[in-house]
């Protein structure tokens, strides 16, 4: 199927490494322009490159989106290369494990700044060139948002408010044409997952304990199935799908967990 994506700019945050690369991947096999935004300088441009190598377009943005005049940046410089944004694709994140237990105040108020700010931030940048293309938004949140998980008290909650303002980025840009959309993955084994793996004592036990309660098939989910249903949903075959929080998880939050 073709997602007529061919020229469009598609700016990714957190875009170097796991889900972010494979989407960018995914976006830049269907002839769209992958714009990297990752603080991982090493990753973005080995990426870059491999896009590059492939003839497709790909641009790698270091920057760390720690205050809300680096998603400027960001968003600037996109437009500086490429005239335009068509998709915004929201992934930046970290599950850093601040709780309430183990964390402060202002720990909990730095994981917001990680997981959460910076998405509105760069929606709010953004917005103007995605009203001049008709773009799109798509958010990626977390099964944490509605499952919980213990001890992150700061990544669950952004992930939360994440898919609260899909819908209401969906309802304010109505008039513009532009959809917004989350992704929902539950266990994907990227290198972040890896290393919130390697906090547990045990981590291939740990491991193992995750997979046996995913009902289909139990494994996790690959970033390259994530990736799909994302470039999807950013691309016109998704022309009248908006407001939608779509799980890609073989069935981890709403399938009987006696099914395991």
């Amino acid at each position: 199927m073709d997602l007529n994506l061919r020229n469009k700019v598609v700016l990714i945050t957190g875009g170097a490494k796991g889900i972010g690369a494979q989407i960018g991947r995914a976006v830049a096999e269907e002839g769209a322009t992958a714009v990297i935004v990752d603080k991982d300088g090493k990753s973005g441009q080995e990426l870059e490159c491999e896009l590059l190598r492939r003839g497709n377009q790909a641009k790698h943005i270091a920057l760390e989106l720690a205050d809300a005049q680096l998603s400027r940046e960001a968003v600037a410089r996109t437009l500086e290369a490429f005239g335009k944004i068509d998709a915004l694709v929201n992934n930046a994140g970290v599950n850093d494990k601040i709780g309430l237990e183990h964390g402060s105040p202002e720990d909990y108020s730095a994981s917001l700044r990680r997981n959460l700010l910076h998405y509105y931030e760069m929606a709010h940048f953004a917005l103007p060139a995605l009203k001049n293309s008709r773009g799109c938004i798509l958010n990626i949140a977390s099964k944490a948002a509605l499952t919980g998980q213990g001890g992150t008290s700061g990544y669950a909650s952004a992930k939360g408010a994440i898919l609260a303002l899909t819908r209401e980025w969906a309802v304010e840009l109505l008039p513009y044409g532009i959809r917004v959309n989350a992704v929902v993955p539950a266990e994907v084994n990227t290198p972040l997952y890896q290393q919130w793996l390697s906090t547990f004592q045990n981590p291939q036990q740990k491991f193992q304990d995750i997979v046996s309660k995913i009902p289909l098939g139990k494994r996790m989910t690959t970033p390259a199935e994530i990736a799909a249903i994302a470039a999807f949903l950013i691309s016109d075959r998704a022309s009248h799908i908006t407001g939608q929080h779509v799980f890609v998880d073989g069935g981890y939050v709403h399938l009987d967990r006696a099914l395991t």
